[in-house]
């Protein structure tokens, strides 16, 4: 590896750190300008003026905000995410177990329409034209136009109301077996899996093609090589980068846009976490789950850069 591709992963995060700080700042500057106080929030509106100050003293929200948020972040540099306002207790405490719902959902999702959509998009660009490309094509245009909710509520009414296959809420618990925490994730994975296997499609298929156009593939298929050895030998290869960018850009929505999803199925997740604290107005519990939200995508998108420069054989040389 040269000094000019550890130049470039050092740059790609350094990037990812900068955007991270403005991130940080956006997320606190956003929460500080949510309607209504904190204070008279937990209070209730029987509260009188006198506890309401004593509680915005005792919560430090008279200090200035750049005081407040610098606290805040040196607090996220050390794994200190302040207490819950409504709950009163460690915001990770919190987060944990929700924490781990939301990445066994996404993680499951991701193992049953990454190899999927992966496959679909591949062949789609091998048969470029044909009749299966034409239909691929057109059922990922469908589902990519149909809001996610309404792909909820239709499988909602398919599989569990008419056809009563699984049920339509979601739950988890450590003492269910394999298949039936796979019958209970079932129906979110269905929603999450048209969601992000539709762009995730498209997108593969857009970069093989566009490898399959280069001279050096053209002149293997004039040597004679065959279709699939063209597409898996030498195209493949060299639309690694685009491809880990789709992938990376369709698994950043499994943790920041399953609000919908959550909320529908009733999944205990994180997301469905954040959607009760803002209904509480709980500061502390909302800037650390969008903060989480906004880790896990620059995670994933870095990641996808640097294996993009990785697979890239002009920069290695």
């Amino acid at each position: 590896m040269n000094s000019y591709v550890l130049s470039l992963l050092g740059g790609r995060l350094l990037i990812a750190a900068v955007t991270l700080l403005i991130v940080a700042f956006t997320v606190f500057a956003a929460t500080e300008v949510l309607p209504g106080d904190v204070a008279e929030v937990l209070l209730g509106q029987s509260a009188t003026p006198e506890a309401v100050a004593g509680l915005r003293a005792a919560m430090h929200l008279n200090d200035p905000a750049i005081l407040r948020f610098l606290h805040w972040l040196a607090g996220l540099l050390t794994g200190d995410l302040g207490r819950s306002y409504a709950n009163n207790m460690p915001v990770k405490d919190l987060i944990g177990t929700r924490l781990l719902s939301s990445l066994k959902l996404a993680g499951a999702t991701t193992l049953f329409s990454v190899p999927v959509a992966l496959t679909l998009g591949i062949l789609s660009a091998m048969w470029r034209g044909s009749l299966f490309d034409r239909t691929v094509t057109v059922l990922t245009i469908a589902v990519i136009s149909v809001p996610e909710f309404m792909v909820a509520t239709s499988a909602v009414l398919i599989f569990a109301v008419y056809l009563k296959w699984l049920p339509a809420l979601s739950f988890t618990s450590d003492s269910l077996t394999f298949l039936q925490l796979l019958r209970a994730l079932a129906m979110p994975i269905i929603t999450l899996s048209c969601v992000i296997s539709a762009q995730m499609i498209r997108m593969t298929r857009a970069a093989v093609i566009e490898t399959l156009n280069t001279p050096y593939v053209e002149m293997a298929l004039l040597k004679g090589a065959s279709r699939p050895r063209m597409v898996l030998r030498h195209a493949l290869p060299n639309a690694i980068g685009p491809i880990a960018n789709a992938v990376a850009l369709s698994l950043s929505y499994l943790l920041g846009g399953v609000i919908i999803v959550e909320t529908i199925f009733n999944y205990p997740g994180i997301a469905k976490l954040m959607v009760d604290a803002v209904s509480t107005r709980d500061l502390p519990l909302i800037q650390s789950c969008a903060m989480i939200f906004c880790v896990v995508y620059l995670a994933l998108i870095t990641l996808a850069d640097m294996i993009a420069i990785l697979s890239n054989p002009r920069l290695r040389r």
